[in-house]
């Protein structure tokens, strides 16, 4: 469906025209332009690399064709970004403090949730990457849910959104521990405390921490991938009769299986993100002072996020 694929352009042709009708008409109106850029440029840097392989981008990623050129997960991806914008925008309302909304409650409940658990794992300080934590939640949220509503896919069961959700918090959090310890501190921490094993805890710890990307792209991918395939796998194994009878039968236990599924790996992505955190991030040297000041601000911290 969307996996490297060596199939042959009839093939390629078909998985087009199953796409959603939003992903054929971004590509009706942007799949030239798009395919026009592919060739002149990526394309080119892809068959000089593959080519050491001893393959190509045709056998890698599938035909080349303007129908074909903006992927479904970059339009559904694209289109989970603006979704997310626009459900806390709703949610949010107009914020009050007297009576705040329905709406606001549900937001300010995922808020505080989020808040809770980087303070009891990053610590007080943590607060700092709340901003980009809750990004993740909303995010992969969104994104896993919206396979339950038709003319949408799950884009989050693409490994190419996935991966690149994994590298995202990969970068970030080795940002945070270089912009707090410094090159030589980010990677001292590596080789733990003991100088006399360093040498053999640090390559451990640095492999240990390149892999982290794809583990959390691939937990990620093949849950929601499995979720998506057991439905389709469910529903033809007697057409025409399972096409009919399965989805009045099995849709509601399935779709409570799927919407257990993207929560948990959401909240999975986002713990582990903040577990990494916890390990680059520490308290400033004058913790008790710099303590009470995030509870001072703690106070006044809901109302300018929701804003």
């Amino acid at each position: 469906m969307f996996l490297l694929s060596t199939e042959p352009a009839g093939k390629a042709a078909e998985q087009v025209e199953q796409a959603p009708i939003i992903v054929r008409l971004v590509n009706q109106y942007f799949g030239e332009w798009a395919y026009n850029f592919e060739m002149n440029y990526t394309h080119k840097v892809w068959t000089k690399v593959l080519g050491k392989f001893g393959t190509t981008p045709e056998a890698l990623f599938g035909p080349y064709t303007p129908e074909n050129a903006i992927p479904w997960y970059t339009v559904m991806f694209v289109i989970a970004c603006i979704l997310s914008v626009a459900l806390i925008w709703i949610l949010k309302g107009k914020l009050s403090e007297d009576e705040p909304g329905h709406g606001q409650q549900t937001l300010e409940v995922g808020v505080l949730a989020v808040r809770s658990m980087l303070e009891d794992i990053v610590g007080p300080h943590g607060l700092q990457y709340f901003p980009v934590v809750m990004t993740f939640a909303v995010l992969i949220l969104v994104s896993n849910l919206m396979g339950f509503f038709p003319l949408f896919m799950t884009p989050t069961s693409a490994t190419s959104v996935t991966f690149a959700l994994g590298i995202s918090s990969f970068v970030y959090y080795n940002f945070i521990g270089i912009k707090e310890n410094g090159l030589f501190g980010h990677l001292k921490h590596f080789a733990g405390p003991i100088w006399w094993i360093a040498p053999l805890i640090f390559p451990i710890e640095i492999i240990s921490n390149l892999i982290r990307p794809m583990s959390l792209g691939i937990r990620l991918f093949g849950n929601m991938f499995a979720d998506e395939k057991v439905m389709d796998s469910i529903t033809h194994l007697a057409p025409p009769w399972t096409l009919f009878a399965v989805p009045n039968l099995a849709v509601p236990i399935l779709m409570g299986l799927g919407l257990f599924v993207a929560v948990v790996q959401t909240f999975v992505f986002v713990l582990l993100s903040q577990l990494y955190l916890s390990e680059v991030s520490h308290p400033p040297h004058d913790g008790h002072a710099e303590h009470g000041h995030a509870e001072d601000e703690s106070e006044e911290f809901m109302v300018p996020i929701l804003t």
